[in-house]
């Protein structure tokens, strides 16, 4: 047997969370995003309910203003982090029966798009921190580009996994036998286009998620002026031909900052060990996200955490974690 990336609802042992730190990568909204990952971090730890949370704050100051918004039992850690998105930064924990190593994926800024100190070397130093086995591998991945249902399928989009920004030398044979190498990806499903404006060129946590083996939950568009609607058809129509078992959620949206469209998404969702916390935006489908979620996972608690703020630093929750399975 390989090593496999387990699905998002397997076990977990703990989960690292980024904690907004830089005033000069955030700007005005830097203080609420803080509130903000803080109150996801304490939805995930559920009073000792949930898992472990590991929140990595990336300096002295922030280190102090995170343990004054976190509950007791959320461990603050300070690193050098660069941003927060431990999704893409952080290593990916694969199993082999009870054996457990850390893959290393290059990074490269989201396509040489952003340079913070700290992005490249977080996930090696957590992982050690953590007393893993950590195991480098020589092309980029990010952890937000791929989603898996444990059992060996993964979905990715084309706009990401193919961009020459990431892995020029590599063709799509060559990604889909290194995904097999490295993470026990078997099958991959190829979806298209990622979301209007995502500048991480599409990564399928914004568009497309596993919620059982087999099973993809991909959003429906909402109101004629949605910029995705598009995106979405194409994706449900991949899905479906691909042998997939689909379920539609309602979409945030068009949702604008600063004049400008982002990609608000409810799929950003983390799957923690009881509790599954959804980004909400103030938008008209906030609670039909939630209640989607709730028929699909009623073993555990759907919590709705504002995320406006975390947003305008181009992500969300589950951009801004990384599981560690059991």
């Amino acid at each position: 047997m390989t090593f496999r990336m387990p699905a998002e609802w397997a076990p977990h042992e703990s989960v690292w969370i980024g904690f907004p730190s830089s005033a000069d990568a955030w700007g005005a909204p830097l203080h609420r995003a803080q509130q903000q990952i803080a109150a996801f971090a304490n939805a995930v730890h559920a009073s000792g309910h949930g898992e472990r949370v590991h929140l990595v704050a990336g300096s002295a100051e922030a280190t102090a203003i995170a343990v004054d918004l976190v509950d007791n039992g959320v461990h603050v850690e300070q690193h050098l982090i660069g941003d927060i998105w431990l999704r893409d930064t952080a290593c990916i924990i694969v199993k082999n029966g009870n054996r457990r190593i850390a893959r290393d994926f290059g990074f490269n800024g989201w396509g040489e798009r952003f340079d913070y100190p700290g992005d490249k070397s977080i996930g090696h130093d957590l992982a050690i921190a953590a007393g893993f086995d950590v195991t480098k591998a020589d092309w980029i991945l990010e952890g937000g580009s791929i989603d898996v249902d444990g059992e060996g399928l993964a979905a990715t989009t084309v706009d990401c996994l193919l961009n020459p920004n990431r892995n020029p030398t590599l063709h799509k044979e060559a990604i889909e036998t290194r995904l097999r190498d490295d993470l026990g990806i078997e099958r991959l499903l190829w979806l298209g286009d990622g979301l209007a404006n995502d500048h991480t060129d599409g990564h399928i946590d914004n568009l497309a998620r596993f919620v059982g083996v087999n099973h993809i939950l991909i959003p429906q568009g909402h109101g004629a002026d949605d910029p995705n609607e598009a995106v979405f058809e194409d994706a449900c129509k991949r899905a479906e031909t691909f042998g997939c078992r689909v379920t539609r959620m309602p979409s945030v949206g068009r949702f604008v900052q600063d004049r400008e469209v982002v990609p608000a998404s409810y799929m950003n969702f983390y799957i923690g060990n009881t509790a599954i916390v959804v980004p909400h935006y103030g938008a008209q489908n906030d609670d039909a996200a939630i209640a989607v979620l709730e028929t699909l996972f009623p073993d555990r608690k759907v919590v709705g955490v504002m995320a406006d703020a975390v947003l305008t630093g181009g992500g969300s929750f589950h951009c801004s974690s990384q599981q560690v399975p059991t």
